[in-house]
């Protein structure tokens, strides 16, 4: 007995020292001293010894235990160490290697022509103005020369959140409210989302862009509302751009009119852009109604004033050949990085 616990002893230890992992040094642990281990069975025929054998034998048993189990404990830690090596070298990073590229984002075209729009009246003096969005009736129709059953809220198709409270149909609103807040002169603009109950398609949308303009001071007329809407269009379409203004109809403003530029693509000669007309409609303007500078606490018999309205997603798309509103909206990828 004596011999073959020499034995195991000594092939365990040449099994541990040829071990390269620790599932092979866990095989040999069960092998040699689990419960059904080389070692564990001659422990198991004791028995069968003398009482003088046993305890020499019982002795050396468990040295060659005590043996086996600190090689393999010092094998298992070498190798882990190794295993922990080997993985520190495969995690090593070169901080000299090139970077991923951060993929940098634009700004939106609506953003980028709304930023251009705002620079061109902030140089003529002009100031931005906000209101809510959710908007009293009284403000966004009555103030504005539009009282109850008149066939423009038919045409506007609103969004009614309760009977004198709706979504603004437009940025108009916010004149009113200026005007009640501020003395003259007063010279602003308003961007801000609308909302109409529209179908959506290329050309519409339940929500979109406006950006308004109010001026009122003494002595406002006609030639200075020409003279400021000129200035904007020459400097946003370019200084060759010509400018025409139709007789409209506004609730709101007496003389109404709409405003077409000539067309900065063909200049005038007729193209795809225009329709072959040379011309591109891009707002609505007129002198302020005496009945809306009245509601607005202001006296139309001391001061006058002008207004012009203008679709932003519309001088988007005009500007740069989008022909779908829906671009604007959908967020994608493809269609935002070529701005």
């Amino acid at each position: 007995m004596r011999e073959q616990l020499e034995k195991i002893k000594l092939e365990a230890l040449e099994e541990i020292k040829e071990a390269t992992n620790s599932q092979r040094i866990d095989e040999i642990r069960v092998k040699y001293l689990g419960k059904k281990g080389s070692l564990t069975t001659i422990l198991r025929g004791m028995g069968s010894l003398s009482p003088e054998e046993r305890p020499i034998i019982g002795k050396l048993a468990n040295e060659v235990r005590e043996f086996i189990e600190e090689e393999i404990n010092n094998a298992l830690s070498n190798i882990k160490n190794k295993e922990r090596e080997l993985k520190i070298k495969g995690e090593y990073i070169d901080i000299t290697m090139p970077g991923k590229k951060v993929e940098i984002g634009g700004i939106h075209p609506l953003n980028k022509v709304l930023d251009e729009i705002k620079d061109i009246f902030f140089g003529m003096g002009f100031s931005i103005a906000e209101g809510p969005e959710v908007e009293l009736d009284y403000y966004n129709f009555e103030a504005l020369n539009v009282p109850k059953n008149h066939p423009a809220r038919d045409e506007q198709d609103t969004f009614y959140i309760s009977e004198n409270l709706v979504l603004r149909t437009q940025t108009s609103p916010i004149q009113v409210r200026t005007m009640e807040k501020t003395k003259p002169p007063i010279r602003i603009i308003a961007p801000g989302r609308v909302y109409r109950s529209d179908a959506v398609d290329a050309t519409h949308s339940p929500i979109f862009y406006q950006i308004e303009g109010l001026v009122v001071d003494k002595g406002i007329t006609m030639a200075n509302l020409k003279g400021t809407l000129e200035t904007f269009a020459k400097r946003f379409f370019g200084e060759k751009t010509r400018t025409k203004f139709r007789p409209h109809h506004f609730p709101f403003t007496e003389p109404s009119a709409e405003m077409d530029v000539s067309c900065f693509v063909c200049g005038g000669e007729g193209c795809r852009v225009c329709k072959g007309s040379g011309w591109i409609e891009i707002l609505g303007c007129g002198m302020v109604h005496p009945d809306v500078l009245t509601k607005g606490g202001i006296d139309p018999e001391e001061y006058s004033g002008f207004a012009f309205g203008m679709g932003l997603d519309r001088i988007v798309m005009i500007k740069y050949g989008i022909d779908d509103i829906r671009l604007l909206y959908e967020n994608d990828i493809r269609f935002l990085k070529q701005f």
